[in-house]
């Protein structure tokens, strides 16, 4: 196999992820030596197996990213930096440690009410609608999508309206990974530092005071980046899940054909998109605890790993197998896996998020479509995320819910 390493940043990557996953896969394997961002090398992983087997093993490909080999490289305004520097929370925790905040960080969400969550995500996608509903049409990416989970996420974590609308728009520039990217990440520190300093005085029902009243003891030190890795989890992808999802059954007669009475057909979509249009398409990382040895390439101590989760779930190994029925339809890894997977509670609110977030929008505009033709929508020049970069759409005008 060929040595020559794939630049991410590529247009051409951008523009066809599934065939320059096949071109990848057919030049080297299920294991692919690649290059990042100022040319800072890592192996991307590709193949359902592989893949799985480095979720399954953190002994072997550890999440701690001190252990990286190329930190001596890194330039200090790298665009990836929010997402791969070292901070005391459970992306970057290991062992027991990683134990105890992974199960601080499932029971500070298990605890929000489900039916409230419910409701208060239905009130929210409303308030939304109503902003734009009386004319005809929208742009449903920025005025709905990216803004339903972070608006739910800044009320699970005891914010109100204004201080939410606030924060949403910090985390919108984070996560573009622009070049304000670290200046945006300082501006989203210091407020949810200022959260919790006010948690600290006056505690309530939410996320941040449960983790505070948890008894691993988490000092203000530690509960920013963990918050923030919460706020980084469900924001981004749970925004191209809606998207992605609403853009299928945009373009799909099998959906578009009954969009006003589609809610079972929503959950379809939105598991449909999950092995198709992964929104999380690669993550960084692991790192090598030693040399070892991965799909036919020699993976040298602290070399990063990355985690390609859309093109796994590609893998023509694995799409074979799922032909003859529907008993793998969950066996995708977009939620990830092992025990650095997604938190069961926090994919049960992501999946509650989109699901109310779409019917709420089809029952309010039943007669939604896209403004454009379907080839005429754009993918964000991103290998790390999946998503459109906008979704106008046409509808016939409706009276806002908040006007009497």
């Amino acid at each position: 196999m060929t040595t020559e390493p794939i630049r991410l940043n590529d247009p051409r990557f951008n523009a066809d992820p599934g065939g320059a996953y096949r071109l990848m896969r057919a030049e080297h394997g299920p294991v692919v030596p690649v290059l990042m961002d100022g040319d800072l090398p890592a192996w991307l992983v590709i193949g359902y197996r592989e893949l799985h087997h480095v979720l399954a093993t953190p002994a072997v490909f550890a999440r701690d990213p001190r252990r990286w080999n190329s930190w001596d490289r890194v330039p200090e305004d790298w665009s990836m930096l929010p997402v791969v520097m070292p901070l005391p929370n459970m992306l970057s925790a290991e062992g027991e440690d990683h134990r105890l905040r992974a199960q601080a960080v499932n029971a500070a969400l298990t605890a929000a009410d489900p039916h409230e969550l419910r409701t208060v995500t239905a009130r929210l996608a409303d308030r939304l609608v109503d902003g734009f509903c009386a004319s005809s049409g929208a742009e449903l990416r920025g005025r709905y999508a990216s803004r339903i989970p972070a608006l739910v996420l800044c009320w699970m974590f005891g914010l109100d309206d204004e201080r939410g609308e606030q924060l949403t728009a910090v985390m919108s520039t984070v996560f573009d990974a622009g070049p304000d990217v670290m200046r945006a990440y300082a501006d989203m520190a210091a407020r949810v530092g200022e959260l919790v300093a006010l948690r600290r005085a006056r505690p309530g029902p939410d996320v941040v005071s449960r983790l505070m009243a948890d008894p691993r003891g988490y000092t203000d030190e530690e509960l920013v980046p963990e918050l923030l890795a919460i706020l980084g989890g469900g924001h981004q992808t749970t925004t191209e899940w809606i998207g992605n999802a609403l853009r299928l059954m945009f373009t799909d007669d099998r959906f578009s054909a009954s969009l006003s009475g589609a809610r079972s057909s929503v959950r379809e979509a939105l598991n449909e998109v999950l092995w198709a249009d992964s929104p999380s398409q690669m993550q960084a990382g692991r790192y090598a605890a030693h040399d070892v040895e991965l799909g036919g390439q020699r993976i040298r101590t602290g070399d990063m790993v990355l985690l390609g989760y859309a093109a796994a779930n590609q893998d023509p190994a694995l799409t074979r197998s799922r032909a003859g029925g529907e008993h793998a339809n969950r066996a995708h890894l977009s939620f990830s896996h092992g025990e650095h997977g997604c938190p069961y509670a926090a994919r049960e609110i992501a999946e509650t998020i989109a699901v109310t977030a779409i019917e709420v929008l089809l029952d309010r505009l039943p007669d939604v479509e896209l403004a454009v033709g379907p080839d005429e929508l754009r993918w964000r020049p991103s290998p790390w995320v999946r998503g459109v970069v906008s979704l106008p759409v046409t509808f016939t005008p409706a009276i806002p819910q908040g006007v009497h």
